[in-house]
């Protein structure tokens, strides 16, 4: 099982493996269908018996001489001694010993980085990582989201409560964010791939607002859904969809439900896994999963086909319309994962273990038939679509944050309102929310750490990273990581070429980096990554009048 999970992830056990284990329906048949399970069981319990045979002899002759209490005693003590000093000595750190983390990851044990995993899942960010002072870290975190349409709330618990507001009237449109799994911008046609594989997201890219330099929060489904949902950095960790503390905190659905709409959260798969149908729920909107789809024209261990999920949205979209209300959707895709199977029939794309590409084909495929559906629709016109990838692929690479791999296609298409445009300031799943709504012309609180890149202030634009216990601050080229046992490394980031180099740290950016970290955590623990409920009672009575 190590072999394979480290072909997929470049690294020993991880939080990965602790959170698939956790759902052994879904992730036993997904690995059932994708390696050969039975080969590699029969090789083993080959070697096994093997082994077992030709061992048998001298194991029973090391019972046969009699031994007394005593005898054993010292011994069992010796071992009790040795394994406390190596209990007490180790740590996820040793063996980090090259600038190249695969072959620190490589030098590690799989079975300890396993049940080290399994024990830190919820890490304390201020015992484990670098801090500053209190009132220097909400210093900085004030001064790094603040934007010129922010006025901060002078009585909010949170520091970085703010009002957001826009000169020009609003623009009561419909939001469908369409995020694809695992579709990172090395397979995107508009993003300089060569292969042909996304047309549909292509011809969007061409006529819609293409952000060409964003960057997901981690490596999971639930990190890039925490960022773009939560506009919330990705804390060491789990992700706080996953934690236990996530109900009624702030999110893109508080500011829709005050403007008028009703969210919704579609999964192609069930909703218990990853805990994303718990935590949806828990903030205040409706969720649909696989449960909820009838008759699904295919479907596999993840979940139904993109198109019958596509086509089953378009349908509750077509009663919200005719019911009066707003759309406000969060749609997540499943197709493009492991095993890789589809619908037969589809031209280019494999049917069944297609690999890959042909789970990037499909999932265009299916893209393209949701738009050929929703644009005889009566509410297209009015619709803002918002195409997103969750998260790389794999992560490929020898840094500790293989930038290539966190990079994603993000396109905003609403013909008759956004005019065709190429983004290029450094943007972060998390400034996904708050972009959006400075379209839409919202003004609204905020407790958002994310900003709208499209303001074009003065600011320093800044992407949060995360991959297994390590977080980082990208911006102008420099990478800080920040590590467990306080460690930090600095790194200047040449994109073009793909190169990380060390160098030394720059103050500033590190406490930065820090700063955002440490008041995520201490918010998110204290439960006050949300407004006063007295702010919001207020802003519901003015929606109301």
């Amino acid at each position: 099982v190590e072999f394979f999970f480290f072909d997929e992830f470049n690294a020993r056990f991880n939080f990965v493996a602790v959170s698939y284990l956790l759902y052994p329906h879904e992730v036993f048949v997904n690995i059932w269908q994708s390696y050969p399970v039975a080969q590699v069981l029969t090789g083993v319990g080959i070697l096994t018996v093997g082994a077992m045979a030709w061992a048998y002899r001298p194991l029973m002759r090391s019972f046969e001489t009699p031994t007394r209490l005593r005898q054993r005693l010292a011994p069992l003590l010796l071992v009790i001694v040795g394994i406390a000093a190596a209990y007490g000595s180790l740590d996820m750190t040793t063996g980090q010993y090259s600038t190249n983390r695969v072959a620190n990851e490589l030098a590690r044990n799989g079975i300890y980085a396993f049940f080290y995993a399994l024990f830190h899942n919820d890490l304390d960010y201020n015992q484990y990582y670098v801090t500053v002072p209190e009132a220097e870290a909400r210093t900085r975190v004030r001064k790094l989201v603040a934007q010129p349409n922010a006025e901060f709330l002078s009585d909010a618990v949170n520091p970085i409560a703010r009002h957001i507001s826009y000169p020009g009237k609003p623009k009561p449109l419909n939001v469908v964010l369409l995020v694809q799994e695992s579709l990172g911008a090395d397979f995107v046609g508009a993003y300089g791939d060569r292969r042909g594989l996304t047309p549909h997201i292509d011809a969007l890219a061409r006529d819609g607002l293409m952000f060409t330099n964003l960057y997901a929060t981690g490596t999971r489904t639930i990190r890039g859904l925490e960022a773009i949902v939560a506009s919330f950095p990705p804390i060491p960790g789990e992700s706080i969809v996953k934690r236990s503390q996530s109900h009624d905190i702030y999110t893109w659905g508080t500011v829709m439900r005050a403007q008028g709409y009703t969210p919704l959260f579609f999964y192609g798969g069930y909703g218990t896994f990853d805990h994303m149908r718990p935590f949806f729920a828990a903030n205040g909107f409706g969720v649909v999963d696989r449960v909820d789809i009838p008759n699904p024209a295919f479907s596999n261990i993840w979940g139904v086909s993109d198109e019958d999920l596509y086509r089953h949205a378009i349908e509750v979209f077509d009663r919200q319309h005719a019911s009066g209300e707003h759309i406000f959707a969060v749609i997540m895709s499943t197709s493009n994962h492991k095993p890789f199977t589809f619908p037969p029939g589809i031209p280019g794309v494999a049917p069944q273990g297609g690999g890959r590409l042909a789970g990037v084909r499909y999932a265009d495929y299916a893209l393209g038939r949701f738009f050929d559906g929703v644009r005889a629709k009566p509410y297209f016109d009015d619709t803002l679509f918002v195409v997103v990838g969750d998260h790389g692929a794999r992560v490929y690479g020898r840094e500790e944050i293989p930038m290539r791999s966190y990079e994603l296609p993000l396109v905003v298409y609403a013909p008759k309102h956004v005019r065709p445009a190429r983004v290029g300031t450094l943007t972060s799943q998390i400034d996904i929310a708050p972009t959006v709504l400075g379209l839409l012309q919202m003004s609204y609180d905020s407790v958002f750490f994310g900003r709208d890149v499209l303001l074009g202030d003065d600011g320093r634009p800044y992407a949060l990273l995360s991959h297994n216990r390590d977080v980082a601050l990208y911006r102008d080229q420099s990478l800080v990581v920040l590590g467990i046992q306080q460690a930090v490394a600095a790194y200047r980031y040449n994109k073009i070429a793909n190169d990380q180099r060390p160098v030394e740290r720059d103050a500033e950016d590190v406490r930065d980096a820090v700063s955002l970290y440490q008041i995520a955590y201490d918010l998110y623990r204290a439960g006050r990554y949300r407004l006063p409920a007295a702010r919001l009672a207020q802003k519901k009575q003015s929606r109301m009048e």
